[in-house]
């Protein structure tokens, strides 16, 4: 896809995000509200987890998530990097993160157009290799989303290198059919809950086994 035909494409999809996102609000709020409740009922601490992202052309934004974590959980340290990720989590987190639902909020921020329904991944403002990566093929100037084709293709477990590449490759692919595809292989992921890598313990285990 040229230039032209992505900044066109690239603004339509803003459009189909908004409302798509609108819709999804208003049809979801009986279960923002349930979710509301029992994060309140679980655990001290705010409702919304905020986080500093980096957002189209390395803008900072605050994503956010439901919290499924206690508030003495180190800051700004992704989940698998933690040494004991378990006692940090709540127990309605766990569900929350088992479920994806935790993401659900980010809805806000599509209608706000710092995310759209498809694109890489936002990277935390302190992820430098990863942003510097991003870099090498354009993965940064463009809109990040709340799934992307890195994480249809190992999430967690993909090294810094080739989860920056799959940003690359979705950057060059980008087109309406290929978000998509994206889409609905993003749910099949969810159901069967692939690449999610909770703490370092759990991702060494896995790397043992293989």
């Amino acid at each position: 896809m040229n230039d032209d035909n992505t900044g066109i494409y690239q603004y339509i999809k803003r459009i189909i995000g908004f409302i798509i996102s609108i819709i999804g609000f208003i049809v979801l709020m009986p279960l923002f509200l349930i979710l509301i409740i029992c994060i309140k009922i679980d655990s001290q601490g705010p409702i919304l987890f905020k986080q500093r992202r980096i957002g189209i052309h390395k803008k900072e934004f605050k994503i956010l998530k439901f919290r499924t974590m206690r508030i003495d959980t180190p800051k700004d340290t992704p989940t698998h990097l933690l040494e004991n990720p378990d006692m940090y989590i709540t127990k309605v987190g766990k569900f929350l993160r088992k479920t994806s639902l935790d993401e659900l909020p980010q809805i806000i921020n599509i209608i706000k157009g710092e995310m759209s329904i498809v694109g890489p991944r936002p990277a935390l403002w302190n992820q430098y290799d990863l942003i510097e990566e991003r870099d090498n093929y354009g993965a940064n100037d463009i809109t990040p989303g709340l799934t992307g084709w890195a994480q249809i293709n190992g999430r967690d477990e993909l090294p810094i290198p080739v989860k920056a590449a799959l940003d690359g490759e979705y950057v060059e692919k980008c087109s309406f059919r290929f978000d998509v595809k994206c889409f609905f292989l993003t749910v099949f992921k969810v159901l069967k809950r692939d690449g999610v890598v909770e703490g370092k313990s759990e991702q060494t285990a896995k790397q043992t086994s293989e």
